[in-house]
């Protein structure tokens, strides 16, 4: 029997040697990646730990990190609040909050439940953008068993002085425009949607080249959105921004298009976000999908993790090279070898073991690398933006085609490109603390990214990090091929 790799690179090249179908396959991989991801966390107890940065030489050293040393540190903090960038781990920390009320397509998963995924976001901040990160679960639940946006609120403005930026993360809406809308202008660091903002970042990176490849200009294009929770209508709301015409633009959510007579939305304030876009896009008032894609160029896709979601017929009706978002997690809204026979050119979804993998994963560490080395009081949508254009450039750079539009995680060279873009775009606009350069930004995050690396590398081949046996990943192989078959 053939070994998986521990890289997982031959996954695909194994499942086809059983003989699967292309059906087959796509969930036996999904099958195959939560039994191992379980397995895998049960091995380790989790994926994060606290290790030192600084260095112990005798016992006396303890009286320097801690009392009676540490006073001078305190008190010089106390003068200068901005010290605390200096003198402390501050400048490199973010706090990961959720109150775990949407986590990825499994919804309300309850604070604890919460764990795995924003330890998850800790771990590929620390890895990709040298970034520290502390995982913040909390229950925004008040006295009467409402889940509270208020209460994240203030929890987040408590929490301020001790990190450099706040990673908000699967809060449900429509608490999050209200959490996120708030914060964004009372707090003095920047704090971060990943789910909104950063989802909408990458998507618009990977749009930027895929539009480069069918040659039609943003402006132009009719874009259809499925979906429009607190990922897709900040998606359409940045596109807009981007050069996107509203008027072309035709957003669905679980009850019908978006549209000035929805009264339902109108009458709601606390989905004002979502009424912005009532006003703005689908002036014809088109009601269904199946008139909505006829002609459409690009339909973005975040909405329910099932395969059958989109249908194969609305694509087949779509404008010439039609480009197909569907990035729902884990599952997306359709495989992408089911859009590639409806007619789609270039398919895009979260997952990356499929090509063009349009993932936050691309953006957050990057994009708040940047804000921390600027020392940025907050993250514009301007910085966001940028963001998308240093994604899409540093993959045109190096070449791209239909199956391959964006960067992969494991192009260690985009974070520090996109971090140094950021952070020059905060001083442009007057949000830096730090007047930073490029090519200081550039050098200072791609040193951090290299020697979270090496630490990793470092601590598995020590001993500290074990490596997990062989048998796991069978076991997981074996058990999704026979779950499929």
């Amino acid at each position: 029997m053939k070994k998986i790799h521990y890289t997982l690179d031959n996954l695909n090249e194994m499942l086809e040697a059983e003989g699967l179908s292309s059906e087959q396959i796509a969930k036996a991989k999904t099958l195959f990646l939560k039994r191992l991801s379980f397995d895998a966390h049960t091995f380790y107890n989790g994926k994060m730990q606290t290790v030192p940065k600084a260095a112990v030489f005798g016992f006396n050293w303890f009286n320097v990190w801690y009392t009676p040393g540490v006073s001078k540190v305190s008190t010089t903090i106390r003068d200068n609040n901005l010290a605390s960038y200096d003198l402390s781990n501050r400048g490199n920390l973010v706090a990961v909050v959720s109150d775990s009320t949407r986590v990825l397509g499994d919804g309300n998963c309850t604070p604890p439940g919460g764990l795995g995924v924003m330890e998850g976001k800790a771990f590929l901040m620390k890895y990709l953008g040298g970034v520290d990160a502390n995982a913040l679960c909390i229950d925004s639940r008040n006295e009467k068993g409402e889940h509270d946006p208020d209460k994240i609120i203030d929890f987040v403005k408590m929490l301020q002085p001790g990190f450099g930026a706040v990673n908000l993360e699967d809060i449900s809406q429509p608490n999050c425009y209200k959490v996120l809308d708030t914060l964004r202008e009372v707090c003095d660091i920047p704090v971060w949607h990943d789910d909104a903002q950063g989802t909408a970042s990458v998507t618009l990176a990977g749009l930027f080249n895929a539009l480069k490849l069918v040659d039609k200009p943003i402006g132009d294009v009719r874009i259809v959105l499925f979906g429009a929770g607190a990922s897709n209508t900040t998606i359409a709301r940045i596109i807009q921004k981007a050069g996107g015409d509203p008027e072309k633009m035709i957003i669905f959510d679980s009850t019908g298009s978006l549209n000035r007579d929805r009264e339902d939305i109108r009458a709601d304030t606390r989905y004002y976000r979502k009424w912005e876009l009532c006003e703005f896009t689908n002036p014809q008032k088109i009601q269904t999908m199946d008139e909505a894609m006829k002609g459409a160029d690009v339909l973005i896709a975040l909405s329910k993790s099932d395969p059958d979601t989109i249908k194969p017929r609305w694509i087949q009706s779509m404008a010439t090279k039609p480009i197909v978002f569907a990035c729902a997690n884990p599952v997306p809204e359709i495989y992408p070898y089911r859009a590639k026979e409806a007619g789609a050119y270039i398919v895009a979804t979260g997952r990356g073991d499929f090509p063009n993998q349009v993932n936050n994963s691309l953006g957050f560490p990057g994009i708040l690398k940047g804000a921390l080395m600027a020392r940025a009081r907050k993250i514009s949508d301007e910085m966001a933006i940028v963001a998308a254009r240093s994604l899409a450039d540093f993959a045109e750079k190096r070449g791209i085609h239909p199956d391959n539009i964006i960067p992969t995680m494991d192009e260690a060279g985009v974070f520090p490109f996109e971090a140094a873009d950021v952070a020059c775009q905060a001083v442009k606009e007057g949000l830096a603390r730090e007047d930073i350069t490029h090519e200081e930004a550039y050098a200072r995050a791609e040193k951090g990214i290299k020697e979270a690396r090496e630490l990793v590398k470092l601590m598995i081949d020590e001993g500290f990090i074990k490596t997990p046996p062989q048998s796991m990943l069978q076991t997981a192989f074996d058990w999704a091929v026979k779950e499929v078959r």
